[in-house]
């Protein structure tokens, strides 16, 4: 059952960054009805994939693998939640710009971005990827048992 959840895992994360990469490319040029739609269904998927992370690697941590006792006795994967956390918080406010286009598209209008709150999001979505970043260099050291204290 470990390789199972290790496998959805690893799917789920590869499918969040990968929706976070189309946004960061969708949002950079001149918005379109289409363009604002795909931003809106990769934030989707880039939301399920986050809860699907987060479930399934609870899961990992509390019934397979190594343990919770390990698990919380890591520097590298308390940084690492922290920054899972950090991402998802900063995924708060471009979400709900592009849950506000909702009123625009369902009247065919394309939605209004001032060039401040594109910045913005462009901004956010480069801290996102660059937490993301982190997040996987310290997956990387928790899995070869570097910071473990026990």
């Amino acid at each position: 059952m470990a390789p199972l959840f290790a496998f959805l895992h690893h799917v789920a994360a590869f499918t969040l960054v990968s929706a976070l990469v189309l946004e960061f490319v969708l949002i950079r040029s001149e918005l379109s009805l289409k363009s604002a739609r795909q931003i809106q269904v990769a934030d989707l998927i880039f939301g399920i994939s986050a809860g699907v992370i987060l479930v399934v690697g609870l899961l990992r941590v509390l019934y397979f693998e190594k343990g919770a006792a390990y698990y919380f006795h890591s520097i590298p994967f308390m940084i690492k939640f922290t920054l899972f956390v950090l991402v998802a918080l900063l995924s708060i406010y471009p979400t709900l710009e592009f849950l506000s286009w909702r009123r625009f598209l369902g009247t065919g209008q394309v939605p209004v971005l001032s060039e401040r709150k594109g910045r913005t999001i462009r901004m956010i979505i480069h801290l996102e990827l660059a937490g993301i970043l982190f997040l996987i260099l310290c997956a990387a050291l928790m899995a070869r048992g570097v910071g473990y204290r026990a």
